[in-house]
């Protein structure tokens, strides 16, 4: 009898292992969509760019607007690692705050820009 019972709960412990590592391996592996990431993607597509520095609370904020998606944004990093500095990528594009949008028709937004205006700059659909 007791045979059958270690028999009866390393099955179940077994499934239940199973049936654990099924969750965590699909669970990683799946793309989660967010509500903004066809508007950040068609953004990108758009040819707009985003310039930015990873200590402006403005360039942090604007892509806080984009939640999950903010990675898809185009976004240039235009600091040197330690703050010092800017870029020659942004020189060169004459970025002179942040955020800078630039878009595809060679017109500029600096600052943060409302999700409505970068969706009319870009012909891009803004989720409702």
């Amino acid at each position: 009898m007791k045979k059958t019972q270690a028999t009866i709960f390393f099955s179940i412990l077994a499934v239940l292992i199973v049936g654990a590592i099924f969750t965590f391996m699909t669970r990683g592996s799946s793309v989660s969509k967010g509500k903004y990431t066809a508007f950040a993607t068609c953004i990108k597509d758009s040819g707009a760019t985003f310039y930015g520095a990873f200590w402006c609370t403005h360039c942090n904020a604007q892509k806080k607007l984009f939640g999950d998606a903010a990675g898809l944004l185009p976004y240039v990093e235009c600091s040197s690692p330690d703050g010092s500095e800017q870029l020659q990528i942004c020189k060169d594009k004459n970025i002179e705050g942040y955020p800078t949008w630039v878009f595809a028709d060679g017109s500029r937004q600096s600052g943060e820009v409302p999700l409505a205006t970068l969706a009319e700059k870009t012909s891009c659909s803004l989720p409702q």
